[in-house]
């Protein structure tokens, strides 16, 4: 029996979604010592994506096989023995056929900075101090962004991959100078390693005036190439959406739904 479950985390105090060598600080092996201990055995749990060190998800979808049907309530269960900064929102049963990573269609990444100081979002937004943004050619940034096709450029470790394609569906940015915030908002068949926080971080240099709409551009389509590659900080990212054509996940508890107030 296979079963996909709905979960949120908060990813600031772990080493990222995948189980590693050098640390049990990950939320795979969170989740699989807490299976281990309300099942009295191993249970492999697969994800539906990587997330780095820092990074949180609002919607993620992980899969486990069992060969029977629970005895208890799994969703009860596991909330009442895992840490805080991890919550169950649905237990599905699903066809053994069916995959969480594989069949997943879309997923969405949002990601929030703020340049005004506030302790609400120190874990939740990115905190860029007393930046001064040039808006309108952010904005010219971002509809490059959605107009690439390869983001090799953009990409943490471009050799890992046969391609670098991704199908960019959605891409926005919203902006809130009164609170002082924005959201960079990504939808897309797939995401290298690291190209959400590269593309902020390239995002907020051409804010800051200090790289052209041009010069971001040529780089993106591989005219021009950056000598290193820099990254946004991790608090600010979520994976905020997972879609599968034959399932709707319930979106109640997603954080990222309060995080937009102001910013859609």
């Amino acid at each position: 029996m296979r079963y996909f479950i709905h979960l949120g985390f908060d990813g600031t105090h772990y080493s990222g979604w995948q189980r590693q060598n050098d640390t049990q600080n990950t939320i795979q092996e969170v989740i699989e010592q807490t299976l281990y201990k309300l099942f009295k055995k191993t249970v492999s749990v697969y994800g539906c994506g990587r997330t780095d060190a820092g990074v949180h998800a609002s919607q993620y979808v992980i899969q486990i096989t069992l060969e029977d049907a629970p005895t208890f309530d799994l969703k009860f269960r596991l909330n009442k023995n895992l840490p805080n900064s991890i919550a169950v929102f649905q237990v599905i049963k699903v066809n053994t056929t069916q995959h969480c990573r594989y069949d997943a269609t879309t997923r969405a990444y949002d990601y929030f900075v703020h340049w005004k100081k506030n302790p609400i979002l120190v874990t939740n937004s990115s905190f860029y101090e007393d930046y001064t943004l040039d808006f309108d050619a952010m904005q010219k940034a971002t509809a490059i962004i959605r107009q690439t096709k390869d983001f090799r450029a953009f990409c943490k470790q471009p050799d890992l991959y046969d391609n670098t394609m991704c199908d960019i569906s959605h891409c926005a940015l919203f902006i809130n100078d009164a609170q002082g915030r924005l959201r960079f908002t990504i939808t897309s068949n797939r995401f290298l390693r690291g190209m959400v926080r590269i593309c902020i971080y390239y995002l907020l240099e051409v804010g800051r005036g200090k790289m052209t709409i041009d010069t971001f551009k040529a780089i993106l389509n591989q005219d021009k190439k950056l000598k290193t590659t820099y990254a946004a900080h991790p608090n600010g990212l979520f994976l905020s959406q997972v879609t599968y054509p034959y399932l709707q996940l319930d979106n109640t508890n997603n954080l990222v739904t309060i995080l937009r107030a102001g910013l859609e």
